[in-house]
């Protein structure tokens, strides 16, 4: 997940800010005069008018609620957003959802359902396509505000719109309290979704006023905002809300079965000092509190790592596993990309300085802990040794925990794909990234500022160069041909077919990209020996 540093004086504020205190002031809710509207964009919409700002030709709001503040309505299905009168300023981005850590500078508030348009007209008819993107960040943090997420410049390329949204995570949308007995709190567990579902909802009934075509969304996302997406193409309610889908390193085949899910909540409610009917303490407790309680250690975890909260099998909002044991039916006809990167754990296991320099003696502990499969790391050694013999300790690593952890996923989704006839096209980036000398390679996130044309953007490690604008060129024109013809064929890539077994024809994003069938297949059957779980499921 992109990240920026926050200043101290921000942290301080947050810190003074905890609790379930709207925000409001901080997204400007106050009617704007007569002379700050000069020259300004101005929309409308069902609770009232919005004035943003133009940047080159493209028309940006920004921290447009579309949802009410959910302090008072904690860990339930959220209201429309209150309305306003005369004019509301939408020129800077709306607080980000409670969550530990960075909030992509944002503060952060239970009045954090705000997104965010950018346009090239408002009101002309020009039924353009509508590009929605769900920020990554697990579903623990993250938000649409980072400055890779700008949709500036596919606006210019594309002639499209482009909707960035925030949503509840962690705890706050996704803590399962299906047992309470609360039948106030029957969608929790699932309400982060419920979120994005309601943001939809909103793009559809304000697409045609900010130029574009409510029958032709496309949702992309990358990490946990491709997770996101994969669920709510089996979520009911999602049905009809979009049209094509992209995800980029982001699966979720699995969602938490509803007895996983209670284990994770009362290990939670008991950080907290709280049983499982103490619903009313839950809902007034400190927003500060609960955050705090998000840390304790998942028991299903190998690694020591904070709870896992997301999506949950209830039955009624998600009554199945969004891809097992085959692709939902629903979203057949849905026209979707699913990607990867070649080098995913490099980003976050690369920043531990000795996994460059491991022996094979040091190897073998390396794997158990970090591979996520329960495979013997003395076969997994002996297989890559074989298929790549000139590869170090250290490769062999990043190899191995990238082809055990979320790649998995990702090829389990497109065959299900393919066994269903649906439509999906399959990318592997290849291309290597500049920084840190290269080391980092194609790692975990790099696809974001390549398909955004954000190549220049704070935070991206593609460098601005010749080479980096040909590479967002390619993988960003896929993106604006999926969501313009349901199809991501353009004239500066070669012929990308569409994913079938036992092909597994896949596009390799590189500085000459290319089709190949089945690449690293031998490490996806080596990793086909043990069976997949979504990790935080089970």
């Amino acid at each position: 997940m992109p990240s920026t540093p926050l200043l101290p004086t921000r942290r301080r504020f947050l810190i003074q800010c905890a609790g379930t205190t709207s925000m409001a002031a901080l997204t400007v809710a106050v009617p704007l005069g007569a002379s700050a509207l000069r020259g300004a964009p101005v929309a409308t919409t069902r609770s009232g008018r919005i004035a943003g700002r133009t940047d080159r030709g493209v028309q940006i709001f920004r921290g447009v609620p579309y949802g009410a503040n959910t302090a008072t309505r904690r860990f339930q299905r959220a209201l429309p957003e209150t309305a306003w009168t005369g004019v509301r300023e939408a020129t800077r981005h709306g607080a980000s959802a409670p969550q530990r850590g960075d909030a992509d500078g944002q503060p952060i508030s239970e009045d954090c359902l705000f997104l965010n348009v950018h346009t090239p007209a408002l009101r002309d008819g020009g039924k353009r396509p509508v590009l929605v993107y769900i920020h990554g960040g697990g579903y623990n943090n993250g938000s649409g505000s980072h400055p890779l997420y700008d949709g500036s410049n596919l606006c210019r390329r594309g002639d499209v719109v482009v909707v960035t949204v925030n949503h509840r995570l962690n705890a706050f949308g996704y803590l399962y309290l299906g047992e309470s007995g609360d039948t106030r709190l029957r969608d929790a567990g699932n309400v982060g979704q419920l979120d994005l579902i309601d943001a939809l909802r909103w793009v559809r009934e304000h697409a045609a006023e900010f130029g574009g075509d409510a029958g032709n969304v496309t949702v992309f996302g990358q990490s946990g905002g491709g997770a996101k997406i994969a669920t709510l193409m089996a979520m009911p309610e999602a049905g009809g809300l979009f049209h094509k889908a992209m995800t980029m390193s982001g699966q979720q085949v699995t969602a938490a079965g509803p007895r996983a899910a209670a284990q994770r909540t009362a290990l939670f409610l008991a950080e907290l000092g709280l049983g499982p009917r103490d619903t009313d303490a839950l809902l007034t407790m400190p927003m500060a509190r609960l955050l705090d309680a998000t840390r304790v250690r998942d028991p299903s975890r190998v690694e020591n790592t904070a709870l896992y909260f997301g999506p949950v099998l209830d039955t009624h909002n998600l009554p199945r596993h969004p891809f097992y044991p085959d692709a939902p039916a629903q979203s057949a006809r849905i026209p979707m990309i699913i990607g990867n990167t070649r080098d995913e754990t490099r980003a976050f296991l690369g920043n531990d300085e000795a996994n460059f320099a491991l022996t094979w003696e040091a190897l073998p502990q390396k794997l158990r802990e970090q591979q996520y499969v329960d495979l013997s790391p003395d076969v997994v050694i002996a297989e890559y040794r074989h298929l790549y013999p000139d590869y170090t300790p250290s490769d062999v690593f990043f190899a191995a925990t990238t082809a055990g952890r979320s790649w998995r996923g990702a090829v389990i989704e497109a065959e299900a794909r393919a066994a269903q006839g649906a439509p999906a096209w399959v990318y592997q980036l290849d291309w290597r990234s500049p920084a840190e000398g290269g080391r980092l390679r194609a790692f975990h996130t790099l696809d974001i500022p390549l398909v955004f044309d954000n190549v220049a953007a704070e935070g991206s490690k593609t460098g601005d160069d010749a080479r980096a604008r040909a590479m967002a060129a390619r993988m960003s024109e896929a993106l604006i041909a999926l969501a313009r013809h349901g199809d991501p064929n353009h004239a500066g890539l070669p012929a990308w077919s569409p994913y079938t077994l036992p092909q597994r024809q896949t596009m390799v994003f590189d500085d000459a990209s290319r089709m190949q069938d089945d690449p690293r297949g031998a490490e996806r059957r080596l990793y086909e020996q043990a069976p997949f779980i979504q990790r935080g499921t089970f």
